[in-house]
């Protein structure tokens, strides 16, 4: 109990530290070198004749704020989504949530080539239900389909299902190239006014799930438990699934499809603050955008000077980790 509360200590403390850190090595990470002091300069007083800064302003700084966002969207929705199911193979990639999102994004970007930003993440929002919705319901009719392992295994085959149709339409209407970008997590593409109109509603899904944290500490401590304490599990459930579906849904419109984040950070974030998710959704939020903004920044070198998808570099911590927790935990909670 000491550990943890000394962990929970530094991670406070800390936190604003790693994230500006890690924005700052993101800023200046690339095929273009920049110093600290330019990023300093173009902040404190931009200058819109300097080539340099507007690389800075334009690309690097939406794309370090994007990576840091979207790190932490994915890890506090892998965390609510494991509290919620007492899975711990639970995660956004492996649920059918991202795969959702993808493949409503591919449907509308054949059909319906001029959308608006708003319409784009609406779209990948309802895409996000539809994936979750689609894996829940088969396992809720296969025998012991809500179990750990199962439960993995169907929503890892209704996604691979959907990324193989998507790859199959984007083909057979030559939006492959489109389709690599949403299925690869291009950051380099992001769009700094997609971005910053989407802010809103990321800050939104994280509030929400800020507020649901004590709901979920109760509901992971089982059905039965939550029941006798009061708990009005189906509102609490709802509610946590609109938070996974508004933070996924954005993370997809915004980068594409990123594996593994949601998977391997609460998880983390367990060990090092313990099982109180009023600690676990903030604490991995924080841990999550630093995380994939460092993969981010380590993608860039892997294959310099040309760029490597991130999710590369989350999937191959995430495998592992993966076949990790089937292994030693077969994927329940152990409280």
């Amino acid at each position: 109990m000491y550990r943890t509360k000394t962990a929970r200590r530094i991670i406070l403390w800390l936190s604003p530290i790693g994230v500006v850190l890690a924005l700052f090595l993101s800023i200046r990470s690339g095929s273009t070198n920049i110093s600290t002091g330019e990023i300093i300069n173009t902040i404190m007083s931009f200058n819109p004749e300097n080539i340099t800064h507007n690389i800075i302003v334009t690309s690097r700084i939406p794309r370090a704020i994007g990576t840091m966002l979207i790190g932490a969207l994915l890890a506090m929705s892998g965390a609510l989504m494991q509290g919620m199911t007492r899975n711990y193979l639970a995660s956004p990639s492996i649920m059918g949530v991202s795969d959702g999102a993808g493949f409503v994004i591919i449907l509308s970007i054949i059909f319906f080539p001029s959308m608006s930003s708003l319409q784009m993440m609406i779209l990948s929002l309802a895409g996000s239900a539809i994936g979750v919705g689609i894996v829940f319901g088969i396992a809720s009719l296969v025998r012991n389909g809500l179990s750990p392992v199962k439960l993995a295994i169907i929503g890892t085959i209704i996604g691979t299902f959907l990324s193989s149709l998507s790859a199959a339409l984007a083909s057979y209407f030559q939006v492959s190239q489109t389709m690599s970008f949403w299925f690869n997590a291009r950051i380099h593409q992001i769009n700094p006014e997609l971005l910053y109109f989407t802010l809103p509603f990321a800050l939104a899904g994280i509030l929400l799930a800020i507020i649901l944290s004590n709901s979920i500490s109760i509901l992971s401590l089982g059905e039965e438990t939550s029941a006798s304490l009061g708990q009005r599990k189906g509102v609490v459930k709802a509610f946590t699934m609109l938070a996974v579906v508004t933070m996924t849904g954005i993370s997809v419109a915004l980068i594409g499809k990123v594996g593994f984040v949601g998977l391997i950070i609460p998880h983390i974030t367990r060990l090092l603050v313990g099982i109180n998710y009023k600690w676990v959704i903030p604490c991995a939020g924080v841990i999550g955008g630093i995380f994939l903004t460092l993969s981010d920044c380590l993608s860039l070198y892997m294959n310099y000077p040309f760029e490597t998808p991130v999710g590369v570099v989350t999937s191959i911590i995430g495998v592992p980790f993966f076949l990790y927790l089937i292994k030693t935990k077969g994927g329940a909670h152990h409280r």
